[in-house]
């Protein structure tokens, strides 16, 4: 049994240690919120991800998942240390990477050891680098000779289905420059070598900028399809079925080819304007990922735009209310950084318009990233209380619960019967266009 220790217990890190204990390691959680060490003692899960806490229970009461907040403790009873802090963007779109740097500090002031330190946040190409520099320094001021191995190891997880993600990966990515640290890797992934999952071991810098591309890539082909999405409403063309042609083709795929409202979340916005940033560093233009990530702000601007303007022909805006079905940026997660909801809603209120809102996980985070337009929102129980007296519809993230909602009974508690769909949900669904005035996405 591997001795694991993850210092971060946000999506990445704590998902990344319940399923290394899950694979039969002793793993240590580690986080400097000492509450939040708290409330995961206590069984509390701060987030939400399907499968999460089942998974952590049963792990603690199998006695291997621990949680602390004594960065000590967990440097030095730790064999693998996996960095899973927050890398969040600056305002120039570049990467922060004070906590990782911060976590390599105290990993050199108590490393009593070898220890295989793995980056596993999404960090710029050449951080391996810095985090072993650091680590050496702090070793140099102690006056010890440790040896010691970097690794970058991404994560590719999505929120929502993070846990079956970590189980059952497409890939595992190994960056590394020594043998012993790889084959420290491939014992700590033991499960998913014996398992045949595909494994990809390159060194430290190709490792690093495999995320970065990964990330960039879907987000220049969710930018695309909602573009084409623009232009299909105005040639009277179906962006579903242009979707569906483009995805028979192998060398396309169906995937990521879904028209909406943007996309959003704590790593596309974050890692396409990052990767900008570090091919700025070395004189280099990114020009199809910066004009994704134009699109996507284009796509939530004029989407908010179609809206005022269709249901301004009969209501005064000043007077409209909108009913929001869904806040997060996706389903299945209580996650609603860079959400196309908070542009959406910021344009709708804005522009004087009443929002009642109602979103089965991300009510908490909605009321203090919205707290200055708070007097516009109200926050309802269920997706119907939403729809009362509502001159529109946005259907805004696609929660399975919504498409089974007695829309019926919705029609009948709103003041008028525009329904905008921006997940393209309903739109194969005849009833529904007859009772609404309904409006897709490029459909």
């Amino acid at each position: 049994m591997i001795n694991i220790g993850v210092i971060g217990t946000g999506y990445v890190g704590l998902v990344q240690g319940v399923i290394m204990a899950e694979f039969g390691m002793n793993v240590i959680c580690m986080d400097v919120i000492s509450e939040k060490i708290e409330q995961l003692r206590k069984g509390i899960v701060p987030i939400y991800e399907p499968g999460l806490k089942e998974l952590l229970d049963k792990n603690v009461a199998a006695g291997r998942l621990h949680f602390t907040s004594d960065i000590k403790e967990t440097v030095e009873n730790s064999e693998v240390i996996f960095i899973a802090v927050g890398t969040p963007a600056q305002d120039d779109g570049s990467c922060d990477l004070s906590y990782v740097k911060a976590v390599a500090g105290s990993i050199g002031a108590f490393m009593n050891e070898y220890k295989v330190i793995v980056d596993k946040s999404t960090v710029p190409v050449g951080t391996g680098k810095q985090v072993r520099q650091i680590i050496q320094t702090e070793l140099d001021h102690r006056g010890v000779n440790i040896e010691f191995d970097v690794v970058s190891n991404p994560e590719f997880l999505r929120e929502g289905k993070a846990v079956r993600d970590c189980l059952t990966p497409d890939r595992v990515v190994i960056g590394a420059e020594s043998e012993k640290a790889i084959e420290v890797m491939k014992k700590v992934y033991d499960v998913l070598y014996i398992n045949q999952t595909p494994f990809l071991v390159t060194n430290i810098q190709t490792a690093e900028m495999i995320k970065y591309a990964s990330n960039a890539f879907l987000a220049v082909k969710i930018s695309f399809i909602n573009e084409m999405a623009l232009l299909a409403d105005k040639v009277g063309a179906n962006i579903q079925e242009i979707a569906r042609g483009m995805g028979m083709d192998g060398r396309i795929s169906p995937k990521f080819l879904h028209a909406g409202p943007g996309y959003g979340g704590s790593c596309f916005p974050k890692d396409t304007k990052a990767i900008v940033d570090i091919a700025n560093c070395y004189d280099e233009q990114m020009m199809v990922i910066e004009a994704a990530i134009k699109a996507n702000e284009k796509q939530k601007q004029k989407i908010s735009e179609r809206i005022i303007s269709t249901v301004s022909r009969e209501t005064p805006i000043e007077s409209a209310t909108f009913a929001i079905w869904g806040l997060s940026f996706k389903p299945d997660t209580d996650d609603m950084r860079d959400a196309p909801s908070i542009d959406i809603i910021n344009a709708l209120v804005g522009a004087g318009a009443k929002i009642r809102a109602f979103c089965p996980q991300g009510m908490s985070e909605a009321k203090w990233r919205l707290k200055d337009i708070d007097n516009s929102i109200t926050y309802c129980d269920n997706e119907y209380e939403a729809a009362n007296g509502a001159d529109a519809l946005i259907l805004m993230t696609e929660w399975h619960q919504f498409r089974g909602a007695y829309l019926d009974k919705v029609k009948d508690a709103m003041r008028n019967n525009y329904f905008f769909d921006l997940r393209n949900v309903f739109a194969k669904n005849p009833e529904v266009k007859e009772m609404f005035k309904y409006f897709g996405v490029g459909c």
